[in-house]
């Protein structure tokens, strides 16, 4: 099993649920290929560098997983039929080094944004 880190970036111009089952889909065609999802990040709406298929936004979503190598060029062809997705791009983590990073990312998505646990604090003495 390898390391790998997905960004998906999905056309801005679907509803919020039809997002929600496009990153669904996604995650579904990693899991099915043996991969096992170990966190994910979704970053929202952005602007994107320059205009893909006459959209100048995109949803950016990633994932970090693990997989068997052989898996990828499946979960890569299906992710290229999915008309939802505008782009995407796979990284793999091969070296002791790399992994370190990886791993370090993965803390990062699973720890509260900082202005979530402000919010929370503010909340707390308000009441």
């Amino acid at each position: 099993m390898r390391h790998y880190e997905n960004l998906v970036i999905v056309k801005p111009t679907l509803t919020e649920e039809e997002i929600k089952n496009t990153i669904a889909l996604v995650e579904e065609v990693i899991t099915a290929n043996g991969g096992e999802i170990v966190a994910r990040d979704a970053m929202g709406m952005k602007k994107l560098a320059y205009p893909i298929e006459k959209n100048a936004r995109g949803y950016f979503y990633v994932m970090y997983y693990t997989v068997a190598p052989a898996a990828i060029a499946e979960i890569e062809r299906r992710f290229r039929i999915n008309e939802e997705i505008l782009r995407f791009v796979t990284m793999k983590y091969d070296t002791k080094r790399e992994i370190a990073a990886w791993n370090g990312m993965v803390e990062k998505t699973k720890k509260p944004a900082p202005t979530a646990a402000v919010a929370e604090k503010k909340e707390e003495v308000a009441s």
